[in-house]
């Protein structure tokens, strides 16, 4: 099993905020994910605009999962309407 930080930008409505975190951890429990640490770094201006939106609330996942179930969570994921983006990136040893 690899070590991955996952960054997630989530809605800043409370319902999709909630809705979608709770289908992203029912997920990476149910990929067989561990996940090590959760830090939430709070509301922020996005880059560019998403799904008409200028603002997200970004949080922060360090997770321990094979590379084959990084694939399979990043086509879930893409289905999830309450995640406006999210990005695995791998941590080196």
């Amino acid at each position: 099993m690899r070590r991955y930080e996952l960054v997630v930008v989530f809605p800043l409505e409370e319902d999709q905020h909630k809705a979608g975190r709770e289908t992203l951890l029912a997920n990476l429990t149910a990929n067989g994910v561990e996940i090590e640490k959760t830090e939430e770094t709070g509301d922020r201006d996005l880059a560019y605009e998403i799904q008409k939106r200028r603002r997200g609330k970004y949080v922060l996942f360090i997770i321990k999962a094979d590379p084959a179930r990084i694939s399979a969570l990043d086509r879930v994921f893409k289905l999830n309407q309450n995640l406006l983006k999210y990005l695995f990136v791998r941590i080196e040893e």
